[in-house]
């Protein structure tokens, strides 16, 4: 498990192989958020804390799936478990970097970003900066829809109705590390 300690450690990260290697050595969802977190403070300076996880099976939409959803002005973001469950079955290798993506995309609408497309090219940017063009964390972020073909984005102001979300225990952790 990543930990703030290792996480500082990791911080004066200069090359795209170094942040390959600490998103594989990821174990939890909590751990690939830092990352994500780590990522966008290296490219933009930007961060922000207290931000909380649901997973929630949002199932299926009509022509696709719902990766997850940020409810603007919330401090939460909400992934949807059936695409992540359906991964990490069929094919773990991307596990990672897809939850990376999800969870950047959704950390990017966190920070203020709201235009989807805005977002789908920041997101692209940090992870080519960051991982070089061939990890699949890039790929993925340049071409969702050749490896998940029927991914949906939802509109911004989209949330759905009646969902049952289970909390992520400890998702950001970096934000809480003064609580005993």
């Amino acid at each position: 498990m990543l930990t703030k300690s290792y996480i500082a450690v990791l911080r004066p990260i200069r090359h795209p192989m170094e942040f390959g290697k600490l998103l594989e050595s990821a174990r939890t969802l909590a751990d690939i958020f830092e990352v994500v977190k780590l990522a966008v403070e290296r490219r933009m300076r930007r961060s922000r804390a207290g931000l909380m996880l649901g997973l929630a099976n949002l199932g299926n939409q009509p022509g696709g799936w719902l990766g997850a959803f940020y409810p603007v002005g919330t401090n939460i973001i909400v992934m949807n478990s059936i695409p992540m469950r359906r991964i990490e079955e069929t094919d773990p290798g991307l596990f990672k970097p897809y939850v990376f993506h999800v969870l950047l995309h959704e950390y990017l609408h966190s920070l203020g970003y709201l235009d989807e497309g805005a977002v789908r090219g920041l997101a692209l940017e940090t992870t080519r900066e960051l991982f070089g063009d061939e990890h699949p964390a890039t790929r993925i972020a340049a071409d969702p829809l050749r490896f998940f073909p029927n991914l949906v984005y939802p509109d911004v102001n989209w949330q759905p109705e009646n969902v049952n979300i289970e909390l992520v225990d400890g998702f950001d952790r970096s934000s809480t590390g003064y609580i005993g």
